[in-house]
């Protein structure tokens, strides 16, 4: 497997066919890109798949499949899902010990899982449900560095120099297959713990919006709430696959609660394009169903710009927020973000961190994979549309009403007995 078909092509399809051709003891079928061994004397023919992962939709192609060995080359260029998936076709009736083989250097959007399952050695210990769990055993790191490569030194002498003359933090990584130098992800300014806490009540004077991202592969869905110092703060979220628009509105409306005041919801761009058959808006759906929505600007990289402006500290001021941190804490921060999540938001918070760079665009996000994608997109779909931050509410001062009073009338209209003070005046 490998993340990406030229890649595939060049580095084993090619390689390998050269390698058996001489032999004579196999066939290629091209268009299914399967080598057939015949083993002869009655025994079953052997296989070799090459495949390359394009996204969920992938999943549709290797549902149901069964492999004794599967090679995931550069397996930090797949998600975790994609991981985990192929995982489930790691099965048979046969009596050959299954194995999942990845190889792969630090960085990319399966470097937190790979590093997390071999190097740290991190792992699920105390699920809910027990099969869940992930046993220590199942999993063998085997170090290596250019170095354990001495054919390929000795063919190419030049690479150790074209190594050292990456940039410093590549270089580590590549050379010395530092793990912790690179994070692999393009907001390098969000962080769990500091970007995250756990759930409050939102105040009702704090200002609340919707956002989504929605196409038919996925809903993502996020509710915001903004605090008296603008701060915006990702309370809810939810995600859902293979909707269609009526059902994806319904979604939305039913995960929002009756009392909730959303003054605006904001929704992408593309939504208002009309069918080149029918001539209708996907947006019409969502609107006819009761989802209030306008749309968001489509500038992608503003929005991730304002994005990672917004996860900067900034001064906290709103008496509330401090409150909440003092009661937890003991003493309230004077710095926080401008952009929070609660850490219920699980999914939202992965995608942030395994989201890469574009890598024709630095300035912008990756378009890829799929499956991660549509969080960061619903979060600029907010972040770039003008909101408005929390009024203070205004303190009443109470009437000076007689029946409010335990006075008697003439207390009240001549102000009682005089006093000593009032005599002595």
């Amino acid at each position: 497997m490998r993340a990406h078909y030229p890649e595939l092509q060049q580095s084993h399809i090619i390689p390998i066919k050269a390698l058996v051709a001489p032999l004579q003891i196999c066939t290629y079928n091209d268009r299914d890109k399967i080598m057939t061994f015949d083993l002869g004397d009655g025994k079953p023919q052997s296989t070799i798949k090459f495949g390359h992962w394009v996204g969920e939709q992938s999943e549709d192609e290797y549902n149901g499949l069964e492999f004794d060995f599967i090679f995931m080359d550069e397996a930090t260029q797949f998600s975790e899902r994609a991981f985990n998936f192929l995982g489930g076709c790691l099965r048979g009736t046969n009596d050959i010990p299954k194995r999942f083989y990845v190889t792969c250097n630090p960085g990319g959007v399966g470097h937190r899982w790979v590093k997390r399952l071999f190097v740290d050695r991190q792992y699920k210990t105390h699920c809910a449900n027990p099969e869940e769990n992930e046993n220590p055993d199942d999993y063998t790191f085997i170090f290596a560095t250019v170095d354990d490569n001495q054919i390929m030194l000795k063919k190419s002498p030049a690479y150790l120099r074209n190594l050292a003359n990456m940039p410093p933090d590549l270089m580590r990584a590549y050379r010395y297959g530092d793990w912790n130098i690179l994070g692999g992800n393009y907001f390098k300014e969000f962080t769990s713990g500091v970007h995250t806490c756990d759930p409050f009540k939102i105040p009702e004077h704090w200002v609340r919006y919707r956002s989504f991202d929605y196409g038919l592969d996925r809903l993502a869905v996020g509710w915001w709430a903004v605090d008296e110092d603008g701060r915006h703060w990702l309370y809810r979220a939810f995600e859902e696959k293979d909707l269609i628009a009526s059902k994806a509105a319904r979604a939305i409306l039913d995960n929002t609660l009756p009392n909730e005041h959303i003054a605006a919801t904001y929704a992408p761009w593309d939504l208002w394009s009309r069918g080149k058959d029918s001539g209708r808006m996907v947006a019409e759906t969502f609107l006819n169903a009761g989802v209030d929505m306008v749309s968001a600007d489509r500038n992608r990289v503003q929005g991730h710009m304002l994005m990672k402006e917004a996860m900067t500290p900034v001064e906290l001021k709103d008496t509330y927020v401090k409150s909440v941190y003092a009661a937890r804490n003991g003493e309230p921060p004077a710095m926080l973000p401008g952009f929070m999540i609660f850490n219920t938001c699980e999914k939202v918070i992965s995608d942030l961190k395994d989201i890469q760079a574009d890598e024709k665009n630095l300035n912008d996000c990756a378009k890829e994979p799929h499956e991660i994608t549509h969080n960061p997109d619903m979060c600029r779909y907010y972040i770039i549309s003008r909101v408005l931050k929390a009024e203070k509410p205004v303190e009443e001062e109470e009437e000076d009403d007689y029946y409010s009073r335990r006075e008697d009338y003439e207390s009240y209209m001549t102000g009682g007995e005089p006093t000593a003070s009032y005599i002595a005046s």
